[in-house]
């Protein structure tokens, strides 16, 4: 990465940053593009040079942790049940995402974001709007694994289904708790799923084989 490149990184960082501690501790609906920029110094120009808007900069994180559990996914040994291998996608995936975050933002301030997107209307609808999509890419990757074709067998789409419920469920939970800590939501996600039943967690190839 060249110098150029360098203080692109540090001032879309360190827009990010600041629009998620305004987030936090003003709220979304009260934040502005234009006090974002404020906060770092740059123009309304500058923050769109960056991000298409508020809603972005709100899910810039998250985002990054999905596209972590989507590429574990991908990788997870081929002989693993469906269910399984979303489990273990995300559970072991979780220090890859930690490193990520503490990169771009304090942990603190990202576990407080996701308190603000629960209890925001606007970003929870987008959250699970996102979050659908999200659903829909991990059900081609499981169908995909399991040489299955999504739109004929509803297997991936309803173990991934299922799955994200679990997720939902865990965060609802975890953000209205007392422990606003990653390691609290690990503890929470990892309880929660494996609480799932084990018809949807047995070996759909093993059950193809004659």
């Amino acid at each position: 990465m060249n110098l150029r490149e360098r203080k692109k990184r540090r001032t879309r960082d360190a827009l990010l940053r600041a629009a998620l501690e305004l987030f936090a501790t003003r709220g979304y609906e009260e934040t502005t593009v234009d006090d974002i920029a404020a906060a770092v110094d740059v123009s309304q120009r500058t923050f769109f040079r960056y991000f298409a808007g508020k809603e972005e900069t709100a899910f810039f994180v998250p985002r990054l942790a999905e596209t972590l559990v989507v590429e574990a996914l991908r990788t997870r040994p081929p002989d693993e049940a469906p269910l399984e291998a979303l489990r273990r996608a995300v559970l072991e995936s979780w220090d890859a995402i930690n490193e990520a975050v503490v990169e771009l933002v304090p942990i603190e301030l990202h576990m407080r974001v996701y308190r603000v997107i629960e209890s925001t209307p606007a970003l929870l609808a987008a959250h699970l709007r996102r979050s659908a999509e999200l659903e829909e890419q991990l059900a081609g990757i499981i169908a995909e694994r399991e040489g299955l074709d999504v739109d004929a067998d509803p297997r991936p789409r309803i173990v991934v289904a299922l799955f994200g419920g679990v997720i939902r469920v865990t965060e609802r939970l975890w953000s209205t708790g007392g422990d606003l800590t990653l390691d609290g939501m690990r503890e929470l996600t990892t309880t929660y799923l494996d609480q799932v039943g084990p018809a949807l967690a047995g070996n759909w190839r093993a059950e193809q084989s004659p």
